[in-house]
């Protein structure tokens, strides 16, 4: 199964991550994330092995193995609950080249920093490969699919920093990443409370 460790935003900050993403909405070549969806990755796994029968890769971290990780990967960042607020417009990789748009976490950042890195440490002994870019905590808005809108979102990044807003954080979650014609359909498939 493919999956990772994310927090979540409860329901109720849905609305407000709608609103932020009218900011974008006459921009050409974007597809927006579900606002119900949205989450906060901690570290992308990949594929782990999630019990199922058709598994011969002796490499991929069993799904037992990964929760354990995570349970040591929580103890380790020693972060109690806390609050993050959600707030300001970015992208990734640059404003030349936009494949992700995003809000910020400002409040929060440093706690989910914490667990990030531990994370990174456990789930990487275990055979995951390491994250290759510098973590910023973020909740996905919207990937571009084409540079149609380029200079509309460069725009609104620039000019716009909306507070999105706040959510408590009490624990971080194992995901299942289904991938449909859709988009992904994501499932909690365990909950590490912090």
């Amino acid at each position: 199964m493919r999956a990772f460790f994310a927090v979540d935003p409860p329901d109720e900050l849905a609305p407000a991550v709608a609103e932020a993403q009218t900011a974008f909405e006459d921009a050409d070549g974007l597809r927006f994330v579900d606002p119900e969806q949205t989450h906060v990755t901690l570290k992308f796994l990949g594929e782990i092995d999630g019990g199922g029968e058709n598994n011969d890769d002796d490499t991929t971290p069993a799904l037992d193995d990964v929760i354990a990780a995570g349970e040591r990967a929580v103890e380790t960042a020693d972060v109690g609950p806390f609050e993050c607020a959600v707030e300001g417009f970015g992208v990734f990789p640059s404003l030349d080249y936009i494949s992700v748009v995003w809000a910020g976490i400002d409040a929060g950042s440093a706690e989910l920093t914490a667990l990030h890195e531990a994370l990174e440490t456990e789930t990487t002994a275990l055979g995951v490969d390491p994250e290759d870019h510098e973590f910023t905590p973020h909740v996905t808005l919207a990937r571009m699919n084409d540079a149609r809108g380029k200079e509309l979102v460069r725009e609104a990044v620039r000019e716009r920093d909306p507070e999105i807003g706040r959510f408590e954080v009490d624990a971080v979650r194992l995901v299942s990443s289904t991938l449909t014609s859709d988009g992904p359909e994501y499932e909690a498939v365990a909950s590490i409370g912090l």
